[in-house]
C-alpha cells in the first residue's frame, strides 16, 4: 500500500514538473530524465557544468540536486518562502498546479519575447542557441526582477533547506555512523566512520516522526529526551534494493535498548537488573524507556537468518550443523606463554594488537587468525591457545539466562532462529528462548499458569511468529556483546546495511598518522 501512494506520487509529481518543462520551452520528458534534466537546467541557471558530476557524490548530490531545482522553480516565479517548502515537502500538489497555471510563466514571460526575436534575426535555429537564449533571459529576469532577502530571511532559508534536506537523506537514504567499541575489530577499527545505506533493505517509516533535529534520543548539552511520542507510527517499512543476507554487516537498534539505565548506557538495563536487582537499579540510576527507532545503533554481523539452526561450541560458530562464516579479520582472544624475554608490546600496539600482561611471560592477546600464526612463529613464544569457556559452565549474562540452559559465549545452542510464519510448541523449554520475542517484539500478554501458557488471555500450546529475525555477532568474539547476551533481533530493529568507511580516525596516533589513510573509501564486507 505504502509503495503504491509513493509511486503515485512520485509520478503526479514528475507530471507537473514535465509540464514546467513544456513551459521553459524544452519537451516536457526532458525534465524527468536524471542528469540529463539538471544539464538542461544547470545551462539555464549558468551554473557551472562540470558541477554535475557532484551529483555521483553520496550525501553531496542531495544538496546539488536541490540547489538546481529550487533555483529552476524561481524561475517561474515561486520564490516565497512558503512557495519554496511546498517545492521540497509536497511537489506532487504544487508543480502540477502550477504547470496548469495561466498565470504561471516561465521567466515571465522574457524568453519567449526573446526567442521570438532570435528568431526574427535569424538565430535560435538550434537547442544550443535556444539555451543560450535561455540563459540570457534568466540573467534578464534577475535584473528586471530583483528579490533581496534579509540576513536574517537568508539565514531562516539556509537552516530550514538543510534541516530539511539533512533529515530526508538521515531517513531515508544515507546515515554516517562512528565505531564506537572493538566488537568488530579488526573487520572495523574503533574510530572508523561508515556511511550506512537505509535503501539496501528498504526505509522504515520513523516510529516517532516528531524529534529535535540531528539528535537521536537525547538532546545535546541539556540532555532530556529529543523526541515525543505524541505521534507513534506502527513498524512499516520501504521496499529496498534488496533482502538481508547472511553475514552482512548490518546497523540495528538494540534489542534490549528499550529501557535503559541513563548513567550506565554501557551495560543492558536487563544486565544490570540480573546482577544488582531490580529496585537497586532503579534507586540508583534514572530508567527512560524509548521507542524501537530511537534505541541505541550497533553494528555486527548478521551470522543466523530466520529459520536457522545456530549454535557454538568451543568457540567455533555453527549454522545449521556446519561451520559458520569467519572474516578473515575476525579476532579471538589467545593466552600466550614466553620465555623471560617477554613480548614487545609496543611492537604488537603498533600493528594494532591489543595485549594485556597477566604476569611475567604471560599475555592475553586478541589476534586474527593471520596474527596468530604469526605470533606463535616467533622463537621466544612457548605455548599459545585460545582461551575458552568450557562447555556445560553457564556463563552470566548469556542468552537465554535460564538455569537450565548451561550455555556460555564459546558454547550455546543449538537454537533455532524464529521466522515469519513459523510455529513453535509452547512448553518448559521453549518458554525461556521465545518469550521476549513473543511479549515484548510481537507485543503480546504472554502468561505461564499452573495450567499451562496464555496469550492475549487465551490458553495455547503453540505460537506463529510475524515477523523475521535475525542473530548478530561481532567479528571480535571474545570482545563483543551481541546475540549471545540479548539473543534475537527482530526485523523492525533493522536499520541499514554498512556501506565503506569513508574516514578512519586512530586516536593513540601522532600528527598525520590520526588519520588511518588505508581504510578510507574501503569497503565492507
Amino acid at each position: 500500500m505504502i509503495l503504491t501512494i509513493f509511486i503515485v506520487l512520485t509520478i503526479i509529481a514528475a507530471y507537473g514538473f514535465w509540464l514546467l518543462f513544456e513551459k521553459a520551452g524544452r519537451k516536457g520528458w526532458e525534465g524527468v530524465v536524471p542528469v540529463y534534466s539538471q544539464w538542461i537546467q544547470s545551462r539555464i541557471l549558468g551554473k557551472k557544468t562540470w558541477q554535475l558530476i557532484l551529483l555521483l557524490v553520496p550525501i553531496v548530490n542531495i544538496f546539488v540536486f536541490y540547489n538546481l531545482y529550487l533555483d529552476f522553480i524561481h524561475c517561474f516565479g515561486k520564490r516565497r518562502f512558503w512557495e519554496n517548502c511546498a517545492a521540497v515537502l509536497v511537489p506532487f500538489i504544487v508543480l502540477p498546479l502550477w504547470g496548469k497555471d495561466k498565470n504561471v510563466q516561465f521567466l515571465n514571460g522574457l524568453y519567449t519575447k526573446n526567442l521570438k526575436a532570435a528568431h526574427a534575426e535569424g538565430r535560435g535555429a538550434t537547442k544550443e542557441a535556444e539555451l543560450e537564449i535561455a540563459h540570457q533571459s534568466y540573467m534578464d529576469y534577475k535584473k528586471k526582477y530583483p528579490y533581496k532577502k534579509s540576513m536574517v530571511r537568508e539565514w531562516a532559508d539556509a537552516i530550514v533547506f538543510a534541516t530539511v534536506a539533512a533529515t530526508l537523506i538521515r531517513g531515508f537514504l544515507l546515515e554516517a555512523f562512528m565505531i564506537p567499541s572493538g566488537s568488530m575489530q579488526q573487520s572495523l577499527l574503533i574510530g572508523d566512520y561508515l556511511f550506512v545505506s537505509k535503501l539496501n533493505y528498504g526505509p522504515r517509516i520513523p516510529n516517532t516522526p516528531i524529534a529535535f533535529p540531528f539528535a537521536h534520543h537525547t538532546m545535546p548539552l541539556i540532555g532530556g529526551k529529543a523526541f515525543s511520542e505524541l505521534i507513534k507510527i506502527p513498524y512499516k517499512r520501504l521496499p529496498g534494493f534488496q533482502e538481508i543476507k547472511r553475514n552482512d554487516v548490518i546497523v540495528f537498534n538494540a534489542p534490549a535498548g528499550d529501557t535503559v539505565a541513563v548513567e550506565n548506557q554501557d551495560s543492558p538495563y536487563y544486565d544490570l537488573v540480573r546482577s544488582m536487582g531490580r529496585e537497586a537499579v532503579h534507586q540508583q540510576f534514572t530508567i527512560q524507556t524509548r521507542p524501537v527507532d530511537k534505541r541505541e545503533h550497533l553494528i555486527k554481523r548478521c551470522v543466523g537468518m530466520p529459520g536457522d539452526k545456530i549454535g557454538m561450541k568451543e568457540g567455533v560458530l555453527f549454522v545449521n550443523d556446519k561451520p559458520g562464516f569467519v572474516a578473515p579479520e575476525s579476532q579471538m582472544d589467545y593466552i600466550v606463554m614466553t620465555d623471560e624475554t617477554g613480548l614487545d608490546e609496543q611492537r604488537l600496539k603498533d600493528m594494532g594488537i591489543e595485549v594485556s600482561p597477566i604476569q611475567p611471560g604471560a599475555y592475553l592477546i586478541f589476534l586474527t587468525q593471520e596474527q596468530a600464526a604469526m605470533v606463535k612463529s616467533w622463537s621466544n613464544v612457548k605455548s599459545m591457545q585460545m582461551n575458552l569457556e568450557k562447555p556445560g559452565v553457564a556463563q552470566a549474562n548469556t542468552f537465554p539466562n535460564d538455569p537450565q540452559y548451561k550455555w556460555n559465549y564459546d558454547n550455546f545452542g543449538p537454537l533455532v532462529i524464529p521466522k515469519k510464519g513459523m510455529t513453535i510448541p509452547l512448553n518448559a523449554q521453549t518458554f525461556p528462548l521465545y518469550e521476549r520475542a513473543i511479549r515484548v517484539y510481537e507485543k503480546n500478554q504472554l502468561e505461564k499458569k499452573s495450567d499451562g501458557f496464555y496469550i492475549n488471555g487465551n490458553r495455547t500450546d503453540s505460537y506463529t511468529f510475524k515477523m523475521d529475525y535475525y542473530w548478530m555477532m561481532g567479528d571480535n568474539r571474545h570482545n563483543s556483546l551481541d546475540a549471545r547476551d540479548w539473543g534475537f533481533v527482530p526485523e523492525d530493529h533493522i536499520v541499514g546495511k554498512a556501506l565503506f568507511t569513508w574516514m578512519s580516525w586512530n586516536a593513540d596516533g601522532n600528527g598525520l598518522s590520526k588519520v588511518r589513510w588505508n581504510r578510507i573509501f574501503k569497503g565492507i564486507h
